[in-house]
């Protein structure tokens, strides 16, 4: 059942909820939602152990695009809506672009208890092509043009995807549920900033005070990997890395689950921030 919440700009925030325990909030990726992406099926092996919060990010599945212009903030206030509805404090899971915007909410929202991290997209280093420093304005003029196949287009070829991989989507349903939400694209490239630039993280970007978890997968790229080890490094002080074996950056929820609950459930960690 669809619930809705309040953001501090007054957007409606549409969201779910599952299972009893702990809150525990996951933050989708790049174009993904409630109803297109991996969340629904993760929080329905989590919600045996936390109450699970699945949520639309602006511009997707029943939440609009906003009462306001987006910004990075704005995303932030959405999140912070969530816990307020879960009681004033979560955990929080974030994955891709979704790890970056879960961070800079640690960063900022007190409520937000632990947080775990799935393979943000940064380039930190010669092992991937780095990002062109003006994707943003390309993908907003391509979106003023109305060409929401070619930002896509355009978004698949910076991931990686092999050009015949990207013809074949054009023909499938897939294509025109993306393009739905394509209009988000730009969005999600401003939330990871700069760091797609083959360049180490700042080490003062963020400042999580919560015990956090940075994963990537064994058989994802190598850049991936690397830019999570360096995650581990800047984004807190309180922080562990895992290479998730066999795992891709469209992971397995059998394989997630056990990870996000044994570092969530551990009795010796601390609720609150670290003194």
């Amino acid at each position: 059942m669809t619930r809705f919440t309040t953001s501090a700009d007054g957007t409606e925030i549409a969201y779910s909820i599952t299972g009893s325990g702990p809150a525990l909030i996951l933050v989708d990726g790049a174009m993904c939602h409630r109803k297109f992406g991996p969340t629904t099926e993760l929080a329905s092996v989590l919600d045996k152990n936390f109450t699970v919060y699945t949520y639309d990010r602006r511009g997707r599945g029943e939440t609009g695009d906003g009462a306001t212009p987006w910004s990075l903030e704005r995303e932030v206030e959405d999140i912070d809506a969530l816990i307020k509805v879960a009681g004033g404090s979560a955990f929080v899971f974030g994955v891709s672009s979704g790890a970056v915007l879960a961070m800079e909410a640690a960063s900022r929202l007190p409520g937000i208890t632990r947080l775990a991290l799935y393979e943000a997209p940064f380039v930190v280093d010669d092992t991937y092509t780095p990002r062109p420093g003006d994707i943003v304005q390309t993908m907003n003029e391509l979106l003023a043009r109305g060409d929401r196949s070619g930002m896509l287009t355009k978004f698949m070829k910076i991931v990686g995807a092999p050009g015949f991989g990207v013809a074949i989507m054009k023909l499938t349903p897939m294509w025109k549920k993306l393009k739905l939400v394509a209009h988000t694209l730009p969005w999600d490239l401003t939330i990871l900033g700069d760091d797609g630039r083959g360049s180490k993280l700042p080490a003062d970007r963020w400042n999580v005070k919560v015990p956090t978890l940075a994963m990537d997968g064994g058989k994802s790229p190598e850049y991936l990997r690397n830019a999570m080890k360096n995650v581990a490094e800047v984004v807190g002080k309180d922080v562990e890395h895992r290479t998730l074996p066999g795992q891709t950056h469209m992971y397995k929820s059998s394989v997630m689950a056990p990870e996000l609950v044994e570092f969530f459930s551990r009795a010796q960690r601390t609720a609150g921030p670290i003194a």
